[in-house]
């Protein structure tokens, strides 16, 4: 059986279908932070808008597909599929995500991936 904090991280991915970033940012504590590992952390809902919307609002389509999930107290462990369809170009992503949760908020989420992954689906084709 889910616990909560499972069931609220399964409904924030489902959330990304969406593409409203003002929606995603309820899901998180006014002082969260959000760390895609390759870059730096990021704290504060205005700066989560601000990574949000770089990948959110150019892509048509966002799907993050939730292969496996895992909780001990309040931090939910993920294993994901994201994928983005930004105009033709098709980028399927890999991700662990961990979320450490404060109530039914996220206060930390912590993506670990490969930067060279994205960048290879998401540039445009040299030449």
């Amino acid at each position: 059986m889910a616990t909560a904090n499972e069931t609220v991280i399964r409904e924030f991915c489902a959330a990304f279908a969406r593409r409203d970033v003002d929606e995603l940012l309820t899901f998180f504590t006014e002082d969260a932070v959000y760390h895609n590992m390759p870059m730096r952390a990021v704290q504060g809902k205005a700066a989560i808008r601000g990574v949000l919307d770089m990948f959110v609002k150019p892509a048509q389509s966002v799907d993050f597909a939730l292969l496996n999930l895992a909780s001990t107290g309040d931090t939910v462990f993920t294993e994901r599929l994201d994928t983005f369809q930004i105009g033709d170009r098709r980028v399927e992503l890999p991700i662990a995500g961990v979320f450490d949760m404060d109530g039914s908020k996220i206060a930390a989420w912590r993506d670990y991936f490969d930067l060279a992954t994205w960048t290879k689906q998401a540039s445009p084709p040299a030449g």
